[in-house]
């Protein structure tokens, strides 16, 4: 799955446990009628993308669905949700036609010289 939005915060990197667990928040709005604001979680070597990103940029990050289950000390069940990560790119201007370079203008190209029948190819078509 994929989000599209603008960049509102990129939390700081945080570290969990004795086992060095990492995790960095980014919450990105979309922009739709009823615009969201979404937290998405990168963790561990996935923190490190949002180094290049800042706040304001459009972005857009592929995502997936993680789901716990947790038993509290009373005996309830809860049910977590989370948005987690694992790929971003920024959706600017130059970057929107899938990374092909722009087309030189016309003039930029010689014209065609003139063509000689005696010259052919052997193509059948």
């Amino acid at each position: 799955m994929e989000v599209q939005g603008r960049i509102k915060l990129i939390s700081e990197t945080k570290e969990y446990g004795s086992n060095g667990f990492r995790k960095r928040e980014v919450v990105v709005t979309t922009e739709e009628q009823y615009p969201q604001h979404l937290m998405i979680e990168f963790v561990q070597d996935k923190t490190d993308l949002l180094n290049s990103y800042e706040v304001g940029q459009e972005v857009k990050i592929s995502i997936n669905l993680r789901g716990r289950e947790w038993v509290n000390p009373q005996g309830e069940t809860k049910y977590f949700n989370s948005i987690q990560g694992w790929r971003i790119e920024s959706l600017a201007e130059g970057n929107q036609e899938g990374g092909m370079p722009p087309v030189p203008p016309m003039d930029a190209f010689e014209p065609a010289t003139e063509v000689n029948d005696d010259d052919h190819d052997d193509l059948p078509f």
